[in-house]
């Protein structure tokens, strides 16, 4: 923590988010989220309470989010080319695993009636942008169908994290108090989506 807190006044704190966020699709024990909001922390204990203004020396809290956003984005993109071309052996691998196998019925059935909120509440769920990505891939979704929702999806999950480390500090101070509140509020909508999405399919859905 101490080293990526030394690189929250350089560049590089850019080039880490989007490394960290692009591979945690194919790797989801990436801590993305938090390093996003360990960034946002940086950026509001250096803004001046007063003017609102944001030193060079912090990260700027839109580049930061923008650069989340657009990180998720790719990363799905990617996951969904791999799993539209990998063919029977990856249709095999689907059909073995119970999650995978649900996780595709589901998603074929919201992407089918224009409900692609499930991409959303994935973002936020443990290894549920890995799932839903590769799903929509092997599934041989349209891309109009996916793309759309991935964008939101990784715009609502930016936003989320980068308040939860800007707000968190300007109302509870930069103390480790305020990080491991937002981290935890990071942890909590994690939770939640992924309860969500262990429902059970309701019969109209499942039609």
């Amino acid at each position: 923590m101490a080293r990526v807190g030394s690189l929250t006044g350089t560049p590089w704190i850019y080039v880490m988010v989007a490394a960290s966020v692009l591979l945690d699709v194919f790797l989801p024990v990436l801590p993305s989220g938090v390093l996003i909001v360990t960034a946002a922390t940086a950026a509001a204990a250096g803004t001046g309470a007063a003017t609102g203004h944001v030193p060079q020396n912090v990260p700027d809290i839109l580049a930061l989010t923008l650069c989340a956003a657009t990180a998720s984005v790719l990363g799905d993109l990617v996951a969904y080319r791999l799993a539209r071309h990998g063919g029977e052996r990856l249709d095999r691998a689907i059909s073995r695993s119970r999650r995978l196998s649900r996780a595709q019925e589901r998603l074929g059935a919201a992407l089918s009636r224009g409900g692609g909120a499930l991409v959303v509440l994935a973002r936020f769920a443990p290894a549920g942008r890995s799932v839903v990505s590769f799903s929509a891939g092997a599934a041989h979704r349209r891309i109009r169908e996916f793309l759309p929702w991935s964008a939101l999806a990784g715009l609502s999950w930016a936003t989320y994290s980068v308040a939860l480390g800007y707000f968190g500090t300007r109302w509870l101070g930069a103390t480790w108090l305020a990080t491991c509140v937002s981290v935890a509020a990071l942890f909590a909508a994690g939770a939640g989506a992924a309860y969500l999405m262990r429902r059970p399919l309701k019969p109209a859905e499942a039609s």
